[in-house]
């Protein structure tokens, strides 16, 4: 017997009639009808709210807000759901559909039998609200607060004992998450040849991962710098606690409001910050980390890239819930930013495996832990991150981002750099 009838059939039938598409899940519609394929996952229209959403904002951001207020989910394997689901809104435009003059008729009339019409409704409350002209001082400070101060207790949910919140480094395949995070972590410091009585600055320092472990296990005397009040509050507590006040500083800056310092240390870090600063921002983020560096001073700078012909800011869900003004660039236009700023880049190692690793950890704990994030921010905001996690993974495990070190020296002026030949880094820490 046809579907066709059933509201789950009209809707099948309404986008293979007006944009020529088959849906690539099954469709269970707010009536119990069913149509579509049926093995894999099901996808769930709750309401004719969820059809407004996709009508009104076409493509990746009306499936987000649909799905995030719950007016659309998913049963089944989630992430070939949103596989497929964002394979389907990939494929059309995501500021408009362009359809012919007799589709939109066919549209709007397929949109009156169900019900679908109606003004848009509105955004989610968790959908990010910036104000401001891009990459203000005081811009840059919301967007940051937007994603990173949620709460201290969230993050300590999701993140391993390190609380770092970037890729991890795995060294073998068994590896938990904590332990690839410390080898990203001893990594970083190895490459950067951080010994006893150095120097460092690490710009955007997140929850404290790197200058903790640097400070405790290198001896090293370590200024950290971030926009988050929560996180700066949450490294100085266990500066304290770990009685590390001797060497380590943590302070709620600006990379900008640094440059006015005028100090210089052994070694600059910044690890999955850059990402933030912006496109006509960047060479003064580079040029301030050059000039922070004393002569023959080494950079790790650990960054998102994306692949040719992806949006910069990572698709409209990601540019509107979770890090807005955000900008990636390719691998070679990073590399042209900091050769332009006076660096020498020695070393670029591709980590965009280690990142699929690392956000399956983490999708796996929030799974493991769902009750408990939705009781801290409520079932919104876990909708977000889950959709998020998930969406994030996807990017990396389809090429569409990558992440990357990138190893640079400040040469002196005569040209020399102090380092090695070879990279001793990829040896076991001695």
């Amino acid at each position: 017997m046809s579907d066709n009838g059933t509201v789950a059939g009209k809707l099948a039938a309404l986008v293979r009639d007006t944009a020529g598409l088959e849906l690539p899940v099954r469709i269970r519609a707010w009536d119990g009808s069913e149509a579509g394929p049926a093995d894999g996952p099901v996808l769930v229209i709750r309401s004719r709210r969820a059809l407004r959403r996709l009508l009104w904002a076409p493509g990746e951001l009306g499936l987000a807000r649909a799905y995030v207020t719950g007016d659309l989910d998913v049963q089944g394997d989630l992430t070939d759901g949103f596989r497929r689901a964002w394979q389907l809104a990939r494929s059309r435009p995501t500021t408009g559909i362009s359809l012919s003059t007799r589709d939109k008729v066919k549209a709007a009339s397929g949109a009156v039998r169900l019900g679908a019409l109606g003004p848009a409704p509105k955004p989610p409350a968790s959908e990010a609200r910036l104000t401001g002209r891009l990459h203000t001082r005081l811009r840059d400070r919301a967007a940051i607060s937007h994603h990173y101060d949620l709460s201290n207790e969230f993050y300590e949910l999701l993140l391993d004992p390190h609380m770092a919140y970037s890729s991890a480094y795995f060294t073998h395949p068994d590896q938990s998450l904590h332990d690839a995070q410390t080898a990203k972590l001893d990594l970083i410091c190895r490459k950067l040849d951080l010994r006893p009585g150095m120097r460092l600055l690490d710009v955007g320092c997140g929850w404290g991962s790197l200058i903790l472990h640097a400070a405790e296990h290198y001896g090293v005397h370590v200024t950290g710098i971030t926009l988050s009040a929560q996180q700066r509050d949450f490294i100085a507590k266990r500066i304290a606690d770990r009685g590390l006040s001797d060497k380590l500083e943590v302070r709620l800056q600006d990379y900008r409001e640094f440059a006015e310092t005028g100090e210089h240390y052994d070694a600059v870090s910044s690890i999955e910050m850059g990402e933030h600063v912006g496109e006509g921002n960047y060479p003064e983020y580079v040029s301030i980390m050059y000039g922070a560096l004393k002569p023959t001073g080494r950079l790790l700078l650990q960054q998102m890239s994306r692949h040719e012909g992806t949006a910069p800011g990572g698709g409209a869900f990601i540019e509107s819930y979770i890090a807005p003004d955000m900008h990636m660039r390719e691998v070679w236009q990073t590399t042209k930013h900091l050769v332009g700023g006076g660096f020498e880049v020695r070393d670029v190692e591709a980590m965009r495996e280690h990142y699929v690793w690392t956000v399956q950890k983490w999708i796996q704990t929030f799974e493991d832990r769902w009750a408990d994030f939705v009781a801290l921010q409520g079932e919104e905001v876990a909708r977000v991150w889950r959709l998020y996690l998930v969406g994030g993974m996807l990017a990396f495990e389809e090429g569409r981002m990558g992440v990357d070190q990138f190893l640079c020296v400040k040469p002196d002026p005569q040209g020399v750099s102090n380092m090695p030949a070879t990279r001793p880094w990829v040896l076991p820490a001695r």
